[in-house]
């Protein structure tokens, strides 16, 4: 495909609208609701979501995490290797950003928060509610560090299964939990024709959400 035939891609978003009289004054309880209506329309991976995050050098970082939990309507809940890249740059600067985008209902929705670690109580129930075989791999794999090759880590994993055998579920491990991002800013994004998109976004003063319209 020709450079000019990627700039000529585009689509056109004509399937909703976005005004103030149609969301909830809570940006937690509103991102709820749209959740909802991208799982029941089936969509593909609809808590996939884009995780930002920022190195000392202010070099920026994205990669697609899952949503697990909006625990009390007042965060996001994900879960990770802490010793990761990703767990690395929180410990260093907490402030990141979310992405969601459901292109089947023509939105996305940005979020910017601060994250802070889940209790080990949350960490380790949702570490021994996850299939076996994905416990065993939160073992095995060092994430975001250099291996010699597949079968270094294929290894790894016999070796961890043969260490848990029997043993049902597995404890979880150190280096392993989960994080709540919680939010300061959200905004909201429809599709419109003529690039003349939605845009409500939602900012927190103090305890209450303060929401106005963006430009497109």
């Amino acid at each position: 495909m020709t450079d000019q035939q990627l700039a000529d891609l585009r689509q056109t978003y004509s399937q909703r609208t976005l005004t103030e009289a149609d969301v909830q004054p809570d940006a937690v309880r509103q991102f709820r609701s749209w959740l909802d209506e991208a799982l029941a329309t089936r969509l593909d991976e609809p808590t996939a979501m884009m995780l930002s995050t920022v190195n000392e050098a202010g070099q920026p970082a994205a990669r697609i995490v899952l949503l697990k939990g909006l625990p009390d309507d007042e965060g996001f809940l994900f879960f990770t290797n802490y010793d990761s890249r990703k767990g690395q740059e929180l410990a260093t600067s907490p402030l990141a950003a979310l992405t969601f985008f459901w292109p089947g209902l023509e939105r996305q929705v940005r979020v910017e928060g601060r994250v802070e670690k889940a209790s080990e109580e949350v960490s380790t129930a949702y570490f021994q509610s996850r299939p076996r075989s994905s416990q065993l791999g939160a073992w095995a794999s060092p994430q975001s560090q250099p291996i010699r090759s597949r079968e270094e880590l294929e290894q790894r994993e016999q070796e961890v299964e043969a260490r848990f055998a029997g043993q049902e579920p597995l404890p979880r491990p150190g280096h392993w939990g989960g994080y709540m991002l919680r939010p300061h800013r959200v905004e909201f994004w429809q599709g419109r024709p003529s690039r003349l998109h939605d845009r409500l976004v939602y900012e927190l003063h103090g305890s209450s959400w303060k929401i106005s319209r963006l430009a497109p």
